[in-house]
């Protein structure tokens, strides 16, 4: 394979850097559909996530008068900063097309509906968020669902097992 074809397997997709995911999300929620959205944020909020500093476990999005915001999510001051940086836990917008917010919203009036932030990446340079579209989970759906994915687990494990022993 010459240079130029290993270059264009290299950058075949788009470059996906992930900053921050919301792990208890999955967990809590079952996730109905998924969103990305772009966030619009200051300098050092920016430099601040490229520094893979950020916290969205405490998150949640809204759309309030026909716009996409977020709270509670917290993105440290940058450390270079100066008198111009950011409070690490401000409203911040995010960018949807207006279509999007509208279906949201009607989606969101219906009742045990929350938008939640997933993950926070940056692709292609610009900083997006993975919203997703959830119902909250009751405690026998959470046990339920470890008991499930233990199962797959040990099925995956089994047939791993099995494998080794027939090849042999």
């Amino acid at each position: 394979m010459s240079k130029k074809q290993q270059e264009k397997v290299k950058h075949s997709g788009p470059e996906r850097s992930v900053v921050t995911t919301n792990r208890k999300a999955r967990h809590d929620y079952e996730i109905l559909d998924t969103y990305e959205a772009g966030m619009v944020l200051s300098g050092t909020e920016v430099k601040a996530l490229r520094q893979g500093r950020g916290n969205i476990v405490d998150a949640y999005a809204e759309i309030h008068n026909g716009e996409a915001r977020v709270h509670n999510f917290h993105i440290p001051e940058y450390d270079y900063g100066t008198w111009t940086n950011h409070p690490p836990r401000r409203i911040r917008k995010l960018l949807l097309h207006r279509g999007e917010i509208a279906k949201l919203a009607n989606r969101l009036d219906e009742a045990g509906l929350t938008l939640v932030p997933l993950s926070v990446y940056f692709l292609n340079g610009y900083a997006k968020m993975e919203l997703g579209l959830a119902r909250g989970r009751k405690n026998y759906d959470k046990r339920q669902a470890i008991a499930k994915r233990e199962s797959d687990r040990e099925i995956e494990r089994a047939m791993g097992r099995a494998a080794k022993r027939g090849g042999k």
